[in-house]
């Protein structure tokens, strides 16, 4: 029996050094860490328990037969983050460029297997160079069967991807899938072709960070949500994000009794320019009501206009869907639409409470953006809205203009708590576009138009701009003070804490995609 325990403590021992010590070497070279590190860093410590360790492949043509690393180069298993199962697995680059082959693809699937039977988050760290191409079509297959399963485990757990390497071609469908995709810099890239293969087909010279770098993802394309120095700074962000989601869709996110309040909170009544146009930044809005230290940001460098993040407010987990007037005047474009919808369906599938903070002068105009699809595009935000069934709170706190005013979160579409601060103008238009066109006449004929137009114009809202009209009809459930918001929102977050609404019987909805 001395003998078996050697050989079993040997076997281990070999899956744990995975490709050999020079390519460990090497990958910390390269400013990168192992699997087993990134576990290490992502778990609380002395939690992960490791499942097939042993798995080797069965393939024998183009020299494999000659090479069955154990764990064919993906590290599977589970653990806990601040004390909460998880399941996570990390692609291994020293064993055969962390290539994936059948045996490698059933590691994962099993592990998603557990995660939907058990409804616990799936934590994947992609460091790939790809399908092992000595097995062919069954390293397509094994894609394709991991693909399946974060699609049938879209919406049911939290599915988070962290690109720390290469992941190229089929692979980048997989992390594409999935909730939240983060990327380290200057060490990962993602793109379906590679630069050899653009050069080829379209004569065009690009690298491979230029292409697919985590830069271009997080600011250009939108394909990730975030962007990191290194690996552990990316890795303790899954740890922060997942505080914010509950295990699984039929669970609450938790309540923190224990946070600090903003400091500066009286600021929030200087911060409201009182020339209309003269921007300010959102950022300074969010800090002064959120629990001090707790915004996330979520595609913080792609379409500026909008701001999407997780934060707390008085211990609630809540989604924030904010109008960033220091950007293109908060304007929503096809980027942003297309940003604030995955968000608010995010926060939605996880009984995250989506609060919305409001300063809109309407959709960006120009040939670009209709020829670009904003009516299509900016339906998938007001559908996301319409669709969302967890507790809604907006704030209106400046600017709601014309169709923009109906898809942030307005009670016509199933807000619950819709307020306004008294320095809100909600109407189809702005007040001077708005006397252009209703006095037209006169402005024509007076000998000093620009002083007419100014007339007008306040007169305008004061009669149809203001807050005051929304109210009575029953559109803002209160005007308040700036002071009061923080309040307001935690005293709804509580009283909306056990809403129940219920969509209508389908098989799913068809938002315009």
């Amino acid at each position: 029996m001395t003998d078996r325990y050697s050989d079993l403590e040997r076997r281990r021992q070999a899956a744990e050094l995975g490709g050999g010590q020079s390519r460990i070497d090497r990958q910390h070279d390269r400013g990168k860490l192992t699997a087993r590190e990134r576990i290490t860093v992502l778990l609380d410590e002395g939690s992960f328990i490791e499942l097939g360790q042993l798995v080797r492949h069965q393939f024998s043509d183009f020299g494999l037969a000659d090479s069955r690393p154990y764990g064919d180069g993906v590290v599977t298993g589970y653990g806990t983050v601040h004390g909460r199962l998880i399941y996570v697995y990390a692609q291994d680059f020293t064993v055969f460029g962390g290539s994936l082959g059948r045996a490698h693809a059933s590691k994962i699937v099993q592990l998603l297997d557990l995660a939907l039977q058990n409804g616990v988050p799936v934590i994947g760290l992609s460091d790939s160079g790809g399908a092992r191409i000595q097995e062919g079509v069954v390293s397509l297959g094994g894609y394709a069967d991991i693909f399946l399963k974060n699609t049938l485990l879209s919406g049911v757990v939290p599915q988070i991807s962290a690109i720390m390497g290469p992941c190229a071609g089929g692979a980048v469908y997989s992390p594409a899938i999935t909730d939240l995709t983060f990327m380290v810099e200057s060490t990962s890239y993602m793109f379906v072709t590679g630069p050899d293969v653009v050069h080829t087909v379209t004569q065009e010279e690009v690298t491979a960070e230029d292409l697919g770098g985590a830069a271009m993802h997080a600011e250009r394309s939108g394909v990730v949500h975030a962007a990191y120095p290194n690996d552990v700074v990316c890795l303790e962000a899954i740890r922060t994000v997942l505080s914010y989601l509950p295990q699984n869709c039929e669970e609450q996110p938790d309540i923190h009794t224990s946070y600090q309040p903003p400091g500066g909170a009286t600021d929030l009544d200087t911060l409201i320019p009182e020339n209309p146009n003269k921007p300010y930044d959102m950022h300074d809005v969010i800090r002064l009501l959120v629990d001090r230290g707790t915004f996330f940001p979520v595609h913080d460098r792609f379409a500026r206009n909008l701001i999407c993040g997780f934060a707390r407010m008085g211990g609630h987990a809540i989604g924030i869907v904010a109008n960033q007037p220091a950007h293109l005047a908060g304007v929503l474009d096809i980027d942003a639409s297309v940003k604030g919808a995955r968000f608010v369906r995010l926060c939605d599938a996880f009984n995250v409470p989506l609060v919305t903070l409001e300063d809109v002068p309407g959709f960006l105009p120009g040939t670009d953006q209709e020829w670009g699809g904003i009516i299509r595009h900016g339906a998938k935000l007001l559908y996301a809205f319409c669709e969302a069934t967890v507790p809604k709170l907006t704030v209106i706190t400046r600017k709601a203009y014309g169709g923009a005013y109906d898809v942030m979160s307005s009670k016509h579409i199933r807000g619950d708590l819709n307020y306004a601060w008294p320095s809100a103008e909600i109407a189809v238009m702005g007040s001077k576009g708005a006397v252009r066109i209703l006095h037209r006449a006169a402005l024509k004929a007076a000998e000093d138009a620009a002083a007419l137009e100014e007339k007008f114009s306040r007169d305008y809202r004061e009669r149809f701009a203001n807050p005051y009209v929304a109210a009575e009809h029953g559109y803002i459930d209160e005007v308040i003070h700036p002071l009061e918001t923080r309040d307001r929102i935690i005293t709804g977050l509580q009283m909306l804490r056990n809403k129940v609404l219920s969509n209508p019987r389908k098989k799913h909805g068809n938002i315009p995609l």
